[in-house]
């Protein structure tokens, strides 16, 4: 059928990009289930989905309604109308699967600024650079040496606007530009690959209240993200497209005082991929003409599919019914202590089930923050020693521009 069957240099390029970002831990996978069973969501561009911050990896991912900071754009940009500071801008690195490679990273800065006299609106924007390093290609099959060596990366680009709707609830949206580039030109064969681009917009919001409990001021939060609803992306002029990885966040964070300076926040955070899931040749009679045709047919539905009608089918198409699409939820629980909002413990933990990637790990984090300045760091120890997550480092730094505006300030006036 049209468009089924992909072309030698896509497979390679779509192998190149799954393989290097190890975003579906396969042979950990298949260790603990069967082969058959094994059928997680399939994107492109799934860099996307990768965490930019050293806060939010600390608590095992979590961040849909944790306390306002400057990495909210990530996680929920809706948080950014109820921050603390007028101003601010972080910049995070994360060398990726550091057990196989030193030459694959992600690169993060994020920002936003407060806007209006009431500081009920802010104004976002992120910039991600992700690096997959240096990768020979060529037609292995026929024997010939590799042809060529390429870079290939990912980035996006966005900004966002947030905004308080009452006095204990905002909203935002962000728009986003994305560009894959896993292009080559095999000289051998004459087949060649494009980068893919996309544009994408998440919607988000952010309820929070300040219950007491006894004589203590505790905080409650809520919130919700949907990111990355958008154009499909294609890396063979158009032959064959690949969803984006349109997420649904959902979360709830409650912070409470343990005595004078110190608080401790415990969260909770929901995620699903809003993405059809393709049809498994297993569900159909492949013996038969007939078995074949379904199995045809049920897949031209799965490629020709909007992203928007996607969507609403991600909720009820998977092949093993509900057990299996909740399956797709993976879950995320953490906790942070602080002291005078100047020194953080994190840790948390990420499931996900076996038979969707079987990414599930602990996390661990700490922070530091002093006038103008923070820097924090995380750990990932994965819950299998042969994942290539495991041991992942994050660091983030991030500056107070109304604290260096400050300490300007008082430098001229000594």
């Amino acid at each position: 059928m049209p468009g089924k069957v992909c072309k030698a240099s896509f497979i390679r390029i779509i192998l190149v990009a799954t393989i290097m970002l190890c975003c579906y831990q396969t042979i950990y996978s298949q260790n603990d289930i069967k082969d058959e069973d094994f059928n997680p969501v399939n994107t492109g561009v799934t860099s996307l989905g990768i965490t930019p911050d050293a806060r939010g990896s600390g608590m095992g991912n979590l961040g849909a309604a944790t306390d306002p900071d400057v990495n909210s754009q990530f996680w929920n940009p809706s948080k950014y109308a109820f921050a603390y500071n007028k101003a601010e801008i972080a910049l995070s690195y994360t060398p990726w699967l550091r057990k196989i490679v030193n030459d694959i990273f992600l690169a993060d800065i994020s920002g936003y600024y407060k806007i209006g006299d009431g500081d009920n609106q802010s104004v976002s924007a992120s910039f991600r650079y992700f690096s997959l390093g240096e990768v020979t290609v060529g037609d292995w099959g026929s024997g010939i040496e590799p042809v060529q060596t390429i870079h290939p990366y990912e980035f996006a680009i966005d900004l966002g606007y947030s905004r308080k709707l009452s006095e204990k609830f905002s909203m935002g949206v962000v728009l986003r530009y994305i560009l894959s580039d896993l292009s080559y030109e095999n000289t051998y064969s004459g087949e060649t690959t494009s980068p893919a681009s996309a544009f994408s917009a998440d919607i988000s919001g952010y309820f929070v209240t300040y219950p007491m409990i006894g004589r203590n001021e505790c905080q409650f939060a809520w919130g919700f993200d949907i990111s990355n609803i958008g154009t499909k992306v294609s890396y063979d002029h158009g032959q064959n497209y690949a969803y984006l990885p349109t997420n649904l966040r959902l979360g709830a964070n409650f912070m409470f005082p343990l005595a004078d300076y110190n608080t401790l926040a415990v969260g909770l955070d929901l995620n699903k991929l809003l993405v059809p899931t393709m049809p498994r040749r297993k569900d159909y009679d492949m013996s038969t003409l007939e078995g074949q045709m379904e199995y045809e047919e049920a897949y031209e539905r799965w490629e020709t599919m909007s992203p928007i009608a996607g969507i609403f089918k991600s909720f009820h198409d998977a092949p093993g019914g509900f057990s299996e699409e909740l399956k797709e939820i993976s879950v995320s629980a953490g906790a942070e202590y602080s002291y005078n909002q100047q020194f953080f413990g994190r840790l948390g933990y990420n499931y996900e089930a076996a038979s969707k990637g079987g990414r599930s790990y602990f996390t661990f984090g700490a922070g530091f923050s002093y006038s103008f300045l923070r820097l924090d760091a995380s750990y990932m120890l994965a819950t299998a020693q042969s994942s290539p997550l495991d041991q992942t480092l994050r660091f983030t730094l991030s500056f107070n521009i109304d604290g260096i505006k400050d300490l300007l300030g008082k430098g001229k006036g000594k």
